[in-house]
């Protein structure tokens, strides 16, 4: 395992994410690229060989043993094979990877007890159970809200992880830690019997608490990289009341499921991707260049643009619109990866060409001495 490198396991992350867009793009009726089984894994792969893989790899860095980075290539695996027709057992890698993602927070959890190792842990524990479920029923709708649980206990742990040295106070920590309750009895509720109604609430408040107590207030403040990341971050917690909203008020709308579906995944969910990209694809893939520079902010405009023109077209049934929005912002997605790894690479090549540099002009003054 020593000669596999984390970067040589990004390229299935890649694909999750290719492939899920295209299915997504599907779904919305644009057919101009298409994927095998894609329509119908559109949901299984953004979130799993996706997501999955994305976080697997993260937690799998932070072990000293390279034989974890068996688990997010497992996972990155599942896409290939259900693309080749083989769906069933491209479930199951999903739900052995998810189990290898529980043994890693156990293990890390061991090493250090803290809360927000817990609350990622348990994260783990709801990616599983989806996927479980995901295997027995067959129906993705009965799996999303406990993927949906997967990804807001681990981006929670992680912000907690991030903010443990703030001043917050006893009462708020309590409160976030029955906030979190409240979403779990959600998750564990029959979604149409009041189980919307307690995810949506409890999310509302969730995203009311990161916007007060969370370091992105204090980030957001500052300049460069931290002010990208703090406003991404504030921005992906808006989202998060939106979804709560949707899902508390909007049960009887035509798209009621893509509303709470994509104001989670998209708003919430790929607010904190390009927030947490310029400290987490260094550590992923083994590289010293951030890829922020300012040159991202106008495709993370886009992004959020389009994604609002999508989700103001749903509530107001402009089917049309709603389509044109949904892929220009599919595109928009890949256009801030394209940019972010241009970043690096030109960061890289003008880095090289300093030091190629500074050594010819070394070299030159000995000569002269």
């Amino acid at each position: 395992m020593n000669s596999i490198k984390p970067i040589f396991l990004f390229p299935l992350v890649i694909l999750g994410l290719i492939a899920g867009i295209s299915g997504g793009g599907i779904r919305l009726g644009y057919t101009e690229f298409q994927i095998p089984e894609a329509a119908a894994n559109h949901g299984i792969w953004m979130v799993g060989g996706f997501l999955g893989t994305l976080i697997s790899l993260e937690r799998a860095m932070v072990m000293k043993q390279r034989i974890w980075l068996l688990v997010p290539l497992i996972c990155g695996m599942s896409v290939p094979l259900m693309m080749a027709g083989w769906t069933f057992p491209g479930k199951w890698t999903l739900l052995i990877a998810s189990m290898g993602l529980l043994a890693i927070m156990y293990l890390q959890t061991l090493k250090h007890p803290a809360l927000h190792q817990f609350i990622m842990s348990l994260g783990a524990v709801f990616w599983m159970a989806g996927n479980f479920v995901l295997i027995q029923t067959g129906l993705v709708a009965a799996a999303t809200t406990w993927w949906i649980g997967f990804i807001l206990f681990t981006i929670i742990g992680e912000r907690l992880e991030l903010s443990k040295f703030l001043p917050t106070p006893k009462w708020a920590k309590n409160a976030l830690h029955g906030l979190l309750a409240l979403f779990l009895i959600g998750i564990w509720t029959p979604f149409h019997q009041h189980g919307n109604w307690l995810m949506g609430a409890s999310a509302i408040f969730i995203s009311f608490w990161l916007l007060h107590f969370d370091m992105a207030k204090i980030a957001s403040k500052k300049a460069n990289q931290y002010k990208f990341i703090g406003i991404g971050l504030r921005v992906g917690y808006v989202w998060l009341t939106l979804n709560g909203i949707i899902l508390l008020f909007f049960q009887n709308h035509i798209f009621y499921y893509d509303l709470y579906l994509h104001t989670f995944f998209l708003g919430f969910t790929f607010s904190m991707i390009w927030a947490h990209a310029p400290i987490i694809l260094p550590m992923v893939l083994n590289i010293k260049e951030s890829p922020y520079h300012l040159v991202i902010w106008p495709f993370w405009g886009f992004f959020q643009l389009t994604l609002l023109g999508r989700i103001l077209s749903s509530i107001f049934e402009f089917p049309e619109m709603r389509k044109a929005f949904g892929v220009l912002n599919a595109w928009s997605i890949l256009l801030i990866f394209v940019t972010m790894a241009t970043i690096v690479i030109s960061k890289n090549l003008r880095g090289k060409y300093i030091m190629r540099k500074a050594s010819i002009l070394s070299g030159n003054k000995e000569v002269q001495g």
